[in-house]
């Protein structure tokens, strides 16, 4: 089949799946954008770059597809750099299509012209820059690939000019031949027998669940496992969601803001078996006083991570959806009753977050975001889609909000975004259209992409916007006053600007709530009405996120 490689690449992503493009013209993707055109091929515009990267992000984290975003050559390619850094590090598959100046003005410093390879290198799983037309349709094939196998990730492709005027004889390949790469992680089944000998061995056993299990939609699988060992379980910010928060065991997410029992149990256990994470510094605290008592178990795919961050004793490396059904197939068949030996342990690591749950002091008639967050948990439906931005409302809604399932809680963990939270709420209603979207923001997040609000409504984008309202960078307010004597240095947000308005002039019903009494008889009517709303919320301006883990503390040095 005869077609110009703009064509061709519009095909590519046909194949693969690919139900729409968040993405903004410019200069050099014009021909690109007229077939888009003929094809009537779904593209969301939206108001900035950046806005269109973080919401494909949120598309992905949402479905686990492949998010797919455009944009031209030059400062087009360079707003994507932040977004792509963010799904970098919180390994969420993308696709993103950059247009380049043509072949041979490429290295002159032409207009509009960046090293998209170069500079996306640090940041990507891997780039490509196409310059024969020919190449594209294997290109857009390998990257799709790379994507969404193994640990998933960025992929951009960059491509010159010229290349989408081209004509070729399009035929899309059915076989993929990398050079050492094949995207299979097989598992040693000796190193999970490794395991399981030493869970039958030890007494105070925590399993740590990381965002690697929702990734790799192994959720159920780990449920499984739980209930045979019947031991206690945490899990990171990025592995909310992968189990039930009502689970006998759970002990909430952990970390710098985490629950005290949950730090308090890692401090404690003798085994702790990480499932598909990291290490985060934001995880561990001082690492040379992490879990000091136990052994070290680390279930991971990327042989990368493991004693990068903490020297482990037990590795597990491979693919979760290999690894961990047969963990359980082992644990079934040891003939041991691993919850009668785990449930004494389980129950003392309960009591002991008992006694310092997530919780919040009511004064008066003002909300409080704890309040504000449990309230909109409360009501919302189990199917409903948290989304934040990042700062104390991010902490917050962590803590407060139930999450009931796997991708029902997006945000920016590894990289720590502000603006992340508008338009990665509006990918996932996108990506999930039957499902409840309800963005939790502050008045610093939101208007680091407020523009987004117009593609919102544009689009008529059901997202809920919940604005937690403190007049002040929270996070890096409650430092200053913790440990800079209370020193607001150019972080209060006493502005005169009106988010109510704001978003009205965009064609977004705006609301205000000031006193707590209004989240009774107000929000529920809010959050179920028809169509995109934004509800700008006042909370106290000097409420902290706690518990807290002051930096280079341990985990049990909590400021309760």
């Amino acid at each position: 089949m005869r077609m110009n490689g703009a064509k061709a690449l519009l095909e590519s992503l046909k194949r693969e799946g690919v139900e729409l493009v968040f993405g903004y013209p410019g200069g050099v993707v014009l021909k690109l954008y007229d077939e888009i055109y003929k094809m009537n091929f779904p593209n969301i515009l939206t108001g900035h770059e950046q806005g269109a990267v973080h919401a494909a992000d949120g598309y992905a984290r949402a479905s686990g597809k492949v998010g797919v975003v455009i944009a031209t050559s030059g400062p087009g390619a360079a707003n994507l750099i932040t977004g792509i850094a963010t799904a970098n590090m919180d390994s969420i598959p993308l696709v993103c299509i950059t247009g380049q100046v043509k072949n041979t003005a490429i290295g002159k410093d032409s207009f509009q012209e960046v090293d998209v390879c170069g500079i996306t290198t640090p940041i990507t799983k891997h780039n490509y820059l196409v310059k024969d037309a020919n190449e594209l349709p294997r290109v857009v094939k390998e990257a799709f690939f790379i994507a969404r196998t193994g640990r998933p990730g960025p992929v951009c492709i960059d491509i010159a000019a010229d290349v989408f005027n081209t004509e070729i004889d399009f035929n899309y390949p059915n076989e993929i031949n990398l050079r050492g790469y094949t995207g299979e992680n097989p598992v040693d089944e000796k190193s999970v027998a490794e395991v399981v000998t030493a869970l039958e061995n030890c007494e105070r056993p925590l399993l740590f669940i990381g965002g690697g299990v929702i990734s790799s939609e192994t959720s159920n699988v780990l449920r499984e496992v739980l209930d045979i060992l019947g031991c206690p379980c945490t899990s990171t910010m990025m592995g909310i969601g992968a189990i039930e928060p009502e689970r006998d065991g759970y002990l909430g997410f952990a970390g710098m803001h985490g629950s005290y029992g949950s730090n308090m149990a890692i401090q404690a256990c003798d085994l702790l078996l990480a499932i598909g994470m990291r290490f985060s510094d934001r995880v561990t605290g001082n690492v040379a006083e992490f879990a000091p008592h136990a052994k070290i178990v680390h279930f991971e795919l990327d042989p990368a991570e493991v004693n990068k961050n903490v020297q482990v004793d037990y590795k597990v490396l491979g693919d979760l959806k290999i690894s961990l059904p047969i963990l359980r197939d082992k644990l079934k068949a040891s003939g041991i009753n691993f919850a009668e030996k785990f449930g004494g342990w389980k129950n003392q690591a309960l009591e002991e977050g008992a006694k310092h749950p997530f919780s919040y002091k009511a004064e008066g008639d003002v909300i409080k975001p704890g309040a504000l967050i449990t309230h909109i948990s409360e009501i919302a439906d189990d199917n409903t889609i948290a989304v934040t931005d990042v700062g104390q409302h991010q902490m917050w809604a962590a803590q407060f909000f139930k999450t009931q399932a796997p991708r029902q809680f997006l945000t920016s963990g590894g990289m720590g975004t502000m603006g992340f939270g508008l338009p990665a709420a509006m990918g996932a209603k996108l990506a999930c259209p039957k499902k409840n979207v309800i963005l939790f923001t502050g008045d610093g997040s939101i208007m680091m992409n407020i523009q987004e609000l117009a593609t919102i409504a544009d689009n008529n984008i059901d997202v809920k916007i919940v604005v937690v309202h403190n007049f002040i960078l929270g996070m890096v307010g409650q430092w200053q006053r913790l440990f800079y004597n209370h020193h607001y240095s150019a972080s209060e947000l006493k502005l005169k600007r009106d988010l109510v308005k704001i978003a009205q002039a965009m064609g977004i019903r705006g609301y205000r709530l000031t006193k707590a009494e209004e989240l009774d008889y107000d929000l529920t009517e809010i959050l179920y009405s028809k169509g995109p709303v934004l509800v700008d919320v006042y909370v106290p301006q000097e409420e902290n996120v706690i518990p807290m883990v002051p930096g280079g503390k341990r985990l049990d040095q909590m400021v309760l």
